[in-house]
């Protein structure tokens, strides 16, 4: 299995700073499926320890892609690590982390994410580039070692799967809600300088109004509607400028600012840098 390098679409784009934008979402669409639901409700850590969550789930998503020969043994290690992850929901239904359906939306869940990325705070992919952007998403699902049979075939039977899943699977789950609840009150990351932790508690209200604003406004709208949760024209516009203003400035940052630590490192490498 080939690891991914200089040349692939998401080698460019999945340690772009502006996959954080996107994130939250991944994560609420994700645990509503009723077996992730429960299992990240039950097992998880996300509610104690939430930025040590996103910093270990970003820097195995990172390392898919810019690890090198190290992507496949991440892949084995993830399967390792949810192989004991089973359990029993609210309504007595029984869930195993490694069930092919729940182990593949959760992979699934990358494209739509790279498109919406792409759609708000970028330039909008051409299908070209969805093509070759959704082979790539396959390719990393086979280094997870996600079942072949779970891969819809197409761009358009990826929508098509994608709009089943929502009207069919996913459900107004409870960790979905206690998700968006921790985005409101979540506190400063722990690896901030003291200054910046007290200027953090005197903004947070500010900050977590911002990151739910762009979980709730980047769902797409069929989810949001599954969830109640209410989206304005309005509201729209102001993601929408936003987003032009995201789309204006990240391409002219630095590539050391632009990208995150493990992605930028590894670029550097590929040139021969570091």
């Amino acid at each position: 299995m080939e690891p991914f390098g200089p040349g692939s679409l998401l080698w460019e784009g999945m340690g772009d700073r502006r996959l954080m934008l996107v994130l939250g979402g991944a994560l609420v669409m994700q645990v509503m499926h009723p077996q992730i639901g429960a299992a990240v409700g039950q097992q998880s850590v996300y509610r104690t320890d939430p930025w040590g969550r996103l910093d270990r789930s970003l820097t195995s998503l990172l390392t898919w892609v810019y690890g090198g020969p190290r992507a496949i043994e991440e892949g084995r290690r993830l399967r390792e690590l949810h192989k004991d992850i089973s359990g029993v929901d609210h309504q007595g239904r029984k869930y195993h982390a490694l069930s092919a359906e729940p182990y593949a939306w959760v992979h699934l869940t990358a494209f739509e994410r790279t498109v919406t990325v792409a759609r708000y705070f970028g330039t909008e992919l051409t299908p070209e580039q969805e093509r070759r952007t959704y082979e790539e998403v396959k390719h990393l699902g086979r280094i997870l070692q996600v079942p072949e049979r779970m891969f819809p075939a197409t761009v358009a039977d990826y929508w098509t799967y994608l709009d089943d899943m929502v009207a069919n699977t996913l459900e107004d789950h409870p960790t979905a809600h206690d998700v968006l609840d921790s985005a409101r009150r979540v506190g400063a990351p722990p690896y901030l300088p003291g200054v910046l932790r007290r200027l953090w508690g005197q903004h947070a209200l500010g900050a977590n109004r911002v990151n739910l604003f762009l979980i709730v406004g980047t769902l797409p709208p069929a989810v949001r509607d599954r969830l109640g949760l209410d989206w304005s024209a309005a509201d729209e516009r102001r993601l929408r400028r936003l987003g032009r203003m995201v789309a204006a400035v990240a391409p002219r940052l630095p590539e050391r600012l632009r990208y995150l630590p493990i992605a930028y490192q590894a670029r550097v490498r590929s040139r021969g840098g570091i």
